[in-house]
């Protein structure tokens, strides 16, 4: 989500004539885009306007000014903190206001030249205004891309944020998400991720009467011209309905690769993370995927720590993992968020116990998907080719699976290769990737 909302700043700053740079030395912006989910990416973000102080009173000295802003959910959260905190700051600016961007940009610059105080707080849920406002940008000539179709969350989980610093769920009209498919597929597009904090609750509607649910969408992207490949992320398994799972089975275009968050493998944890699901449902969602797509690879969230957890509970974390098997997987410590009912729940758990859970689940969700790796050595996979590879001769891409695929192109062109999809014969695998040669 965050990269996706990156790429939409330099959208909407392209028409004022900024282009995007490698580093913050010397920029006349620069927009620090923030997480709140855990507590060390906040933190980073007060550690970054310090490095970016020094720049930009640098620039300052050769009489020229940098604008420092921080967006995203950081913002959203502490924006009037951050303010107080951090004075070198000029604007502070939540996740669904960067189509105001420029304005702001131009708003501080016109201050500052007037002398006037300069800086600028908007931390404004308008996400209808904002996907209004995107919806009119062109698009670059690229194969792969994200596209928002929802955002925000209902679930309020006991320990997230998302539904304070993204707000109520949101999902976009039919008409606006097929507009800029269309847009994407145009400029050479050929795998999308739709994106949402729960896209599978996505429900648009169209001008008309018509709502669609997550199943039906993707089955008429899939019938643009261009698309070969459908992704989304991130899902909840409470809006895992039977009709989305029947996608996987009828449209070719929805890749054998579900990202579904479970985070504990405790009932009883689960229920004070206040999410809608157990580990039984779970599950079952799981064995219907793989009876009617076996060779689909499952991707999953766990928080390790949560208030409450002990040795049992944790034990039946490890129970559920070795029953679904992983082709990867997400793992944290629990990280206490300002505001969530979980920061100030009774039996918070040492940080210690923490480490020592966490270590265990991610050696068995490593050897998990060193496993998944393995079971396609020998087998000829199609890859999308996505860059160039670490050495000479080489490419990266992307199984269908979504592992990372380091291809040996001998002496073929990577410009003829780069954007399409080929047949790549798997000749080793590693932790983190597979590799192979054209086939």
């Amino acid at each position: 989500m965050n990269v996706y909302d990156t790429e939409r700043m330099v959208d909407v700053m392209a028409p004022e004539g900024y282009d995007q740079v490698n580093t913050p030395e010397g920029a006349d912006l620069v927009v620090l885009n923030t997480c709140h989910i855990r507590e060390k990416a906040a933190e980073k973000v007060y550690s970054d306007i310090g490095r970016i102080r020094k720049m930009k009173d640098a620039k300052k000295k050769r009489g020229e000014e940098m604008v420092l802003a921080v967006g995203g959910c950081v913002a959203q959260a502490e924006g009037a903190q951050i303010m107080k905190r951090a004075p070198i700051v000029d604007m502070v600016f939540g996740p669904q206001t960067y189509h105001n961007l420029p304005k702001m940009v131009e708003k501080s610059i016109s201050l500052k030249e007037r002398g006037q105080k300069s800086r600028i707080l908007d931390t404004d849920l308008s996400v209808d205004e904002k996907f209004q406002q995107l919806s009119k940008k062109a698009v670059k000539k690229k194969s792969t891309a994200f596209l928002t179709i929802q955002e925000g969350c209902d679930k309020f989980c006991t320990y997230c944020v998302v539904p304070y610093t993204r707000g109520a769920e949101f999902s976009r009209d039919i008409e606006d998400v097929m507009e800029d498919a269309k847009k994407l597929a145009a400029a050479g597009v050929v795998e999308v991720t739709l994106l949402g904090q729960n896209v599978n609750a996505y429900h648009g509607r169209s001008k008309g009467s018509d709502e669609w649910g997550l199943p039906e969408l993707i089955r008429q992207l899939a019938k643009v011209d261009g698309f070969e490949r459908i992704r989304y992320t991130t899902s909840h398994p409470h809006d895992m309905t039977d009709e989305l799972v029947k996608v996987h089975a009828d449209v070719k275009e929805c890749m054998p690769y579900l990202h579904l968050p479970v985070q504990s493998g405790s009932d009883k944890i689960l229920k004070a993370m206040n999410r809608s699901h157990n580990s039984s449902s779970y599950k079952k969602i799981i064995n219907q995927l793989r009876e009617i797509k076996p060779d689909i690879a499952i991707s999953g969230d766990f928080i390790v720590g949560f208030p409450g957890e002990t040795d049992e509970d944790f034990e039946e974390t490890m129970k559920l993992v070795r029953s679904v098997t992983y082709a990867q997987a997400y793992s944290f410590k629990f990280s206490p968020r300002p505001g969530t009912p979980a920061a100030i729940m009774d039996g918070q758990v040492p940080e210690e116990v923490k480490s020592l859970r966490l270590t265990r689940l991610q050696a068995l969700l490593k050897e998990q998907q060193i496993a998944f790796n393995k079971s396609v050595v020998g087998k000829t996979l199609p890859v999308l080719i996505e860059n160039t590879g670490k050495t000479e001769g080489s490419a990266f891409g992307r199984s269908p699976y979504m592992q990372a695929v380091q291809v040996n192109i001998g002496d073929a062109s990577f410009d003829d290769l780069n954007g399409k999809i080929f047949n790549v014969n798997i000749k080793e695998s590693g932790p983190f990737n597979i590799q192979g040669v054209l086939a």
